[in-house]
């Protein structure tokens, strides 16, 4: 982006524990860069959680509570997300980090995954190459659920990747095609 270019900032309401862009013109604009859905009514779109949160910390949304008229700064929004979702700062982190690395991530396709990933170029255009199953360093991972994911990812014709958060915050994927266990 120019340097000269002006950020558009977007106008974003928290409602009912959901954060969402009134304007179709602004929710056509971000649908565009691969961020939030339309509602059912197709009056606005709807950002996820993550979403929501990296376009705020990018400054590139202002959000108001609806309920108090109170404008939502990161920790803030953080915490009424938080209060919903346990693995919100996990899931956070993975998207904000693959967002910077120039992928389109959208939600995952259930079944357990996080996130699907376009190639750079591909979002609109190809189906995602990619699914996402984030986990925190240290956190147990029972082999059974590995290989379910495996195998569903393998049925859909998608690559399993897991986005692991070490200790100190950075992040770290692999690639799962196989799992191979040496007897004992």
């Amino acid at each position: 982006m120019d340097s000269t270019e002006e950020i558009r900032v977007f106008k974003a309401i928290y409602k009912d524990d959901v954060v969402e862009i009134p304007d179709l013109e602004d929710a056509n604009i971000l649908l565009e860069s691969g961020y939030g859905s339309l509602s059912n009514e197709k009056e606005k779109s709807i950002l996820q959680s993550y979403e929501a949160l990296h376009l705020l910390f990018i400054n590139h949304i202002e959000i108001t509570d609806f309920e108090d008229k109170e404008k939502l700064d990161f920790p803030k929004l953080f915490r009424k997300i938080r209060e919903k979702d346990s693995e919100a700062w996990t899931r956070y982190l993975i998207y904000r980090d693959l967002r910077n690395r120039g992928y389109v991530v959208r939600d995952g396709f259930g079944f357990g995954f996080d996130f699907r990933i376009y190639d750079r170029g591909e979002y609109g255009k190809k189906p995602a190459k990619y699914v996402v199953y984030g986990v925190q360093e240290g956190t147990p991972l029972p082999i059974e659920k590995l290989k379910e994911l495996l195998r569903f990812t393998q049925s859909i014709k998608r690559e399993l990747v897991l986005g692991v958060i070490d200790r100190s915050g950075d992040m770290v994927y692999y690639s799962v095609s196989r799992l191979v266990f040496s007897p004992r």
